[in-house]
């Protein structure tokens, strides 16, 4: 079987945002293994109107329609999902809703109040809808480890449990975007 191809979202498109870290950390865990081809896909290159939005222009129509058109390339995804006020941010649900994710597997890297557990669990459920499979491990960044990353110089691979974290989700996002590919060729 080819290699996976699996998108890295950047979830988030806020000034001084910290999403890149997390997703350039995991697409450095992910790309390192042999059955996976990896790119980062960031929201910011991708300025959409939300969905139903009657002002959008067709510029911002022929964006959504290249986010469509790239998300197809994937087997697979992992997203940075920020938690702000309980839940994923507004650009990420908004990017979601506009993509196509049928049978193919996710995986979140949460940050922000509780590592980023309420936002991911939202997401998780918003998925089922769209006939995409979530993996079981989720890696979170507690908000003292966002700390010191984003102001102190640590490196998210000064925290064990989070790289242990990050290679079971990979195992698992491996074994599930192959069952889904085989799936989807029948």
């Amino acid at each position: 079987m080819s290699k996976l191809k699996i998108a890295v979202v950047v979830g988030s498109t806020r000034i001084g945002r910290f999403a890149e870290r997390p997703a350039k950390w995991i697409a450095e865990i992910a790309v390192s293994r042999p059955e996976l081809e990896v790119e980062v896909l960031d929201l910011l290159d991708y300025p959409m109107s939300f969905l139903g939005q009657a002002s959008a222009s067709s510029a911002e129509n022929e964006t959504a329609e290249r986010w469509k058109k790239k998300l197809r390339e994937f087997d697979g995804y992992i997203f940075t999902a920020a938690e702000y006020n309980h839940g994923p941010t507004a650009v990420l649900k908004n990017a979601i809703d506009l993509g196509e994710f049928v049978h193919k597997p996710v995986a979140f890297v949460g940050y922000g109040g509780v590592g980023g557990a309420r936002a991911v669990e939202q997401l998780r459920l918003i998925f089922v809808e769209m006939s995409a499979v979530s993996v079981k491990t989720g890696v979170h960044i507690s908000f003292p480890e966002y700390l010191a990353v984003a102001k102190e110089g640590k490196s998210l691979n000064d925290y064990a449990h989070l790289v242990e974290a990050a290679k079971n989700q990979i195992d698992q996002l491996i074994w599930w975007g192959k069952a889904l590919k085989a799936a989807r060729a029948v």
